[in-house]
């Protein structure tokens, strides 16, 4: 897997993903005017029963990263919804056809698809079908949310059965090993009938069940689950799985610890018709205890009636404190693997997401020191600029705010990278104005008094100087004009004679390595 999902959050892994895309040629403005309107069925009730299912909406999904959906299931592509133009029924067989080559990039792990066209009038249209919903214009289609919750229901449906064909006790028959991609070639000529080997194999597949208890909704099984899968990994030290493991019982366990969500989303997650909502201001108590509960208390249906007040009572849940233990020696066993670097990364994110909660802002802060130097494959400028805007934005979430606007700065010289054919001066310009709160700076002159200075002066006339120099490169040489006159009325007192010289106009032009140099690319020393 080589694209890190940044916006991961501990909740996610409850989710079931569904990737929307257009099929043939669908204008951008239509395109996202349906995807919003899908998005907005997040969650549904299942009928008949207490629970309730997420749902993650992606319009872009690499591939790639499907291949990892048994490691973790709410990786895989499970649902996908196309949308198309098509104006007559001569064009509708190239339509189905380009429906069915999208389905077969995700075919593997797929549940179920649909296909929303859009313009086409006539007996074709008026034909019933379950996959295919036909709407006459973008401003007619009343029923696209009904539509995706009929098929939001049918995933919840195949889910449900995979679940129960998993979680089903099959004495006596082979159990599959799950693998990672690179995995696989591991594995050839092993003695399948070892002790070890069918541990493994046992581990693996209990972590599999917690993840699909988790999202179809039974958050009490999957912590089960993922407790004796845990025991079962560490006994044949079977470390990438077990980091996995120990990911899914904290993932749990924040579900269950804050409702509210981790990932900054407003309202809260509700579990209607459950104790779990009802006791939510207790759940921070230190003394949580991790209870595992007896295997034999499982049914396929979830937990035996007959221990529900015993499993009240334990949870089965990590306390607050042990969640973050669990993030760290899960972390440390994604680091054995090199080509686990996006599943350590995101990990990371998510413990700080956790952490920026509870308001452990020292503790956040060493999980992203980590995450800043573990080694991915070669990233594009692109990618870099992303992961430094993120850095940024976790860092100011758990109020680090000089460290996010020096993230922030490190994503601004990067868009003007040499190796940017057309470097981005207007992003350039804009990240470092997004970083002036955190340097202790001001554009408004009125903030600055005599002898009542803020902030390092030598680093904030280094920012002002690459506004200048930004500002210039984008054309906009009245705006340098203001930034240079500010940048002498507020800090004279700290130029030098040799500094003044340089910014009259004569010498006010620069080189990109003197204003807006790479070189200050660099991270600080770890």
């Amino acid at each position: 897997m080589s694209v890190p999902d940044y916006m991961q959050c501990a909740e996610d892994h409850q989710t079931l993903l569904v990737v929307v895309q257009p099929v043939g040629v669908v204008s951008e403005e239509n395109f996202f005017r349906i995807y919003k309107r899908i998005c907005s069925v997040s969650q549904i009730s299942v009928r008949d029963s207490q629970r309730v299912l997420y749902i993650r909406y992606r319009h872009h999904y690499p591939p790639e990263n499907n291949e990892w959906g048994d490691f973790q299931t709410h990786r895989k592509v499970v649902g996908l919804v196309t949308i198309t133009d098509c104006c007559s029924a001569k064009e509708w067989p190239q339509t189905f056809e380009k429906f069915h080559v999208q389905k077969e990039l995700y075919g593997a792990t797929l549940y179920d698809s649909r296909l929303f066209v859009f313009g086409l009038q006539g007996e074709i249209a008026e034909q019933p079908r379950t996959d295919v919903a036909f709407y006459p214009s973008y401003e007619d289609c009343q029923t696209v949310e009904k539509r995706v919750e009929d098929f939001i229901e049918s995933l919840f449906i195949v889910l449900e059965s995979k679940r129960l064909d998993r979680a089903t006790d099959k004495s006596g028959d082979k159990i599959p090993l799950l693998c990672v991609p690179f995995e696989k070639k591991d594995f050839v000529g092993l003695d399948t009938d070892s002790r070890h080997y069918k541990k493994r194999c046992q581990g693996r597949m209990r972590k599999h069940v917690g993840d699909l208890c988790l999202q179809a909704g039974m958050l009490q099984d999957s912590l089960v689950h993922y407790h004796m899968s845990v025991e079962l990994l560490r006994s044949v030290n079977d470390f990438l799985w077990l980091g996995a493991a120990l990911e899914g019982l904290c993932s749990a366990s924040v579900i269950y610890h804050y409702p509210g969500g981790t990932g900054g989303k407003t309202g809260a997650r509700r579990f209607p018709g459950s104790s779990l909502a009802a006791e939510a201001a207790n759940r921070h108590r230190p003394g949580a205890q991790e209870v595992l509960i007896d295997p034999g208390a499982l049914t396929t249906n979830g937990i035996n009636p007959d221990t529900s007040a015993e499993i009240g009572r334990a949870k089965n849940c990590l306390s607050p404190e042990d969640i973050i233990d669990k993030y760290k020696e899960a972390i440390s066993y994604y680091g054995k693997y090199k080509n686990a670097g996006v599943i350590e990364l995101e990990a990371c994110v998510k413990a700080v997401r956790v952490l920026a909660v509870q308001r452990r802002s020292m503790e956040a802060s060493e999980f992203l020191q980590n995450a800043v130097y573990i080694n991915l494959r070669q990233l594009s400028e692109e990618e870099k600029i992303q992961r430094y805007s993120v850095l940024s934005e976790l860092y100011e979430l758990i109020g680090f705010r000089r460290k996010s606007a020096f993230f922030k700065r490190v994503a601004a010289m990067q868009c003007v990278a040499p190796s940017i054919p057309e470097p981005g001066w207007r992003a350039c310009y804009k990240l470092l104005l997004e970083t002036l709160p955190g340097y202790s700076l001001s554009l408004d002159p009125n903030d600055f008094n005599k002898g009542t200075h803020r902030g390092w002066a030598a680093v904030q006339m280094r920012l002002l100087h690459e506004l200048v120099y930004a500002s210039r490169r984008m054309g906009n040489p009245a705006l340098s004009v203001r930034h240079l006159s500010f940048l002498l009325q507020t800090m004279l007192d700290f130029l030098s004679d040799q500094g003044v010289a340089a910014l009259s106009p004569e010498h006010g032009r620069g080189q990109p390595g003197d204003s807006c140099g790479v070189r200050n690319r660099d991270l600080p020393p770890r």
